[in-house]
């Protein structure tokens, strides 16, 4: 029995850069879709640089027939205003799902890591090149938000495969 391709979207939330990774998978092999990044002016505000981010995940999900979305858990940093900042990022992109009533699921960078690199401590650039690899791509993903992005949805296609194995 052939699996159906699901379409996934990997979301790298940042108020700077918002990476993204789209892939369709039979949970088999990943095929790259899109990426790249989101990038809001900085001279924006944060409310302005929100909008943007939103509609951009917005224009993803009408350009491409998106059906789950891979995003990255909040990192808890050190000083409150980046975690808040950054939790903003992560919410305007879950509400443009949201909205579409698409699966929402979430990751914590390590087990992204674990999933692509088979190590949760993993180096930005050694999650380049493994999706580099898994991808076939000519090219190291760049920027490193974008590669982090596809590694997020091929962690969520590995997380439908342990649940349906056979599949």
């Amino acid at each position: 029995m052939r699996q159906k391709k699901i379409i996934i979207l990997g979301i790298d939330p940042g108020t700077r850069i918002t990476g993204y990774g789209i892939i369709e998978t039979d949970l088999r092999t990943y095929t790259p879709i899109d990426f790249g990044c989101i990038r809001p002016p900085a001279k924006l505000s944060l409310h302005e640089r929100y909008a943007l981010i939103h509609e951009g995940i917005e224009h993803l999900l009408d350009q491409y027939a998106i059906e789950a979305v891979s995003v990255e858990t909040q990192f808890v940093s050190r000083n409150p205003q980046s975690a808040i900042k950054l939790g903003m990022a992560r919410g305007v992109a879950i509400l443009a799902a949201t909205k579409r009533k698409i699966p929402i699921h979430e990751y914590a960078p390590k087990k992204a890591k674990l999933a692509v690199v088979g190590t949760g401590s993993a180096s930005k650039s050694q999650v380049q090149r493994m999706m580099q690899t898994l991808l076939n791509l000519t090219e190291i993903p760049k920027p490193e938000d974008a590669a982090d992005a596809l590694a997020l949805a091929i962690c969520h296609a590995n997380s439908i495969k342990q649940v349906a194995p056979y599949a």
